[in-house]
């Protein structure tokens, strides 16, 4: 990496892209050659073809939001001072309304705690953590979010069975949604703060918008900063040279449409903590559409397994560096370095860019809803009756007809099936903080094969890749890991639990996935400790 460092890079606003300025040099010039710098920083809905440019008209708002945002700065200070003595910060919300938040905070080391999870395990332990000094940020561009208002309806309710009157209740709450959405007039009616988000920004490129900056300021980040980076660098992004937005745009273009279709997203170690988690929504659900699309692959560390390969392009990010100072083993053809807010503006142009060059709409997600879709159903007639195809110790596995009869061969075959040019979706629906080391099966099923392997906790990656995974080439596989729930949650006004709804949307899931005939393992603990390490150990035998 230091050689890459030590090569030509493109900078402007302090973020530099290295290893992007040969490379991509083509695909650069026939973008330049469309006048894209110019006509994408002036909002041009028609970049992207006549089919998308209804949508586009209405979801370019992300390339100055920035400048719009500042407009909140005086109110949120406001908030903060209000809301003081509320020291736990509670985010609830999905994909694009969660992960620019959490990204800010682990970044600048300020506590928030994010809750985007169905599992009534991880629910019940953010209920019981500091409710008296508890601030939820509900955060849904939407409205109705079917996760965040459960999350509202068990915050309400707990707050009620404290003793606190309905006023008192409504002050622990702030709500951020799109002025008119249903949300909004249900926060209405609660009596609860609203600090309306830019209706002109779509959730995954809403990161310098009131869903990124209210819960980061309330977490006690100085988000005015953030929003300094980003303009700094803004005025780059019409250029057709020193545009570091362009030149990671025509990177993850050129590797797209020649055959490098995986990016392995990794941390140098210099201060941007969790980038991957936010990218890897922006990349997925911009780009894996029409059969087409670009797969994240998020790693922990520049040497973990899947960093390289054939058909992968590695891209580094962190901080701001000088030549030869990235930690860390590892050979990564990109590296992107510089402050947060300018992370977020250049990603979300160079997405953009990237789609442009792949030829599809970057801000439609035209496959998130069948999944949702199936569990409501589920909710409403009960799960379809199965049987599992054979236990093994606390372990059920559900596995497709003449699977083998064993758990690591039952591994080993799903495997084998990926082919020259398959990857594996590892995504588990259990907590994400009581059963974070199931986490360890991406690196040990991807050091016994040479595809790609993702992982993705559910429901929260239905928000985040899922789209690809429906849209994108069809050449996944998936294994779904479920877990017993021992003690569950009701979840007030509605006639399911959070088990049950947890349940309801892996099931649908996984008929979402075998309608399009994708082969879907599925393993669930009947015992949740042991089978995880139970998984662990099979997977670390998979290995031929």
């Amino acid at each position: 990496m230091s050689d890459l460092l030590a090569g030509p890079a493109e900078v402007a606003g302090g973020l530099s892209v290295h290893g992007a300025v040969d490379a991509s040099a083509s695909v650069r010039a026939a973008l330049v050659a469309r006048d894209l710098p110019a006509r994408l920083a002036t909002k041009d809905p028609t970049l992207w073809g006549p089919y998308a440019e209804a949508v586009a008209k209405i979801r370019l708002g992300w390339l100055d939001t920035h400048r719009r945002s500042r407009e909140l700065l005086p109110q949120l200070a406001e908030l903060v001072a209000e809301l003081a003595d509320l020291d736990h910060v509670v985010l609830a919300g999905m994909g694009g309304s969660s992960l620019a938040p959490e990204v800010i905070a682990r970044t600048l080391g300020r506590p928030l705690t994010v809750l985007d999870t169905t599992d009534p395990g991880q629910v019940r332990a953010a209920l019981a953590d500091r409710l008296e000094r508890t601030v939820v940020v509900i955060s849904s561009k939407s409205g109705s979010t079917v996760e965040t208002d459960s999350h509202r309806r068990a915050y309400w309710q707990a707050f009620l069975d404290a003793g606190l009157s309905e006023a008192e209740a409504a002050r622990h709450f702030v709500v951020v949604t799109d002025p008119g959405s249903p949300l909004e007039a249900t926060a209405d009616g609660m009596g609860v703060v609203t600090i309306p988000a830019d209706p002109e920004v779509g959730g995954r490129y809403s990161a310098l918008t009131a869903f990124g900056l209210v819960p980061a300021a309330l977490a006690g980040v100085a988000v005015a900063d953030l929003l300094d980076e980003a303009d700094a660098l803004a005025g780059s992004l019409g250029r057709d040279h020193d545009n570091p937005g362009l030149a990671l745009g025509a990177a993850l273009g050129t590797a797209a449409t020649t055959g490098r279709t995986t990016v392995a997203l990794t941390p140098d170690g210099t201060g941007v903590d969790g980038l991957g988690d936010w990218a890897e929504q922006l990349l997925a659900e911009s780009t894996g559409k029409d059969g087409v699309g670009i797969l994240p692959v998020v790693l922990d560390s520049p040497d973990a397994p899947g960093a390289t390969g054939p058909d992968v392009l590695t891209v580094s990010y962190g901080g701001a560096l000088t030549p030869g100072q990235a930690p860390g083993a590892g050979t990564a053809d990109l590296a992107v370095n510089g402050p947060l807010g300018a992370h977020f503006l250049a990603w979300e142009y160079a997405t953009a860019v990237a789609a442009a060059a792949l030829g599809v709409d970057p801000f439609d997600q035209p496959n998130v809803t069948e999944s949702k879709a199936n569990t409501a159903r589920i909710l409403a007639e009960g799960r379809p009756a199965d049987a599992p195809s054979f236990t093994e110790g606390a372990v059920e596995v559900y596995a497709p007809a003449g699977a083998p009869a064993d758990l690591v061969g039952a591994l080993r075959e799903l495997l084998d099936g990926l082919g020259d040019d398959g990857y594996l979706a590892v995504t588990a629906y259990l907590d994400r903080r009581g059963d974070a080391a199931v986490a360890g099966l991406r690196p040990a099923l991807a050091r016994a094969t040479t595809r790609p392997v993702t992982f993705g906790w559910g429901p929260r990656y239905l928000h985040s890749t899922g789209q690809y995974h429906k849209g994108g080439p069809p050449v996944g596989s998936y294994l779904q890991v479920t877990g017993a729930v021992t003690d569950d949650l009701p979840v007030p006004g509605r006639p399911y639990t959070f088990g049950e709804l947890q349940a309801a949307q892996a099931a649908g899931d996984r008929q979402a996935l075998a309608g399009r005939a994708r082969p879907v393992l599925r393993l669930h603990l009947t015992e949740r400790a042991a089978g995880v390490a139970q998984l662990l150990d099979a997977a670390g035998r998979t290995r031929t």
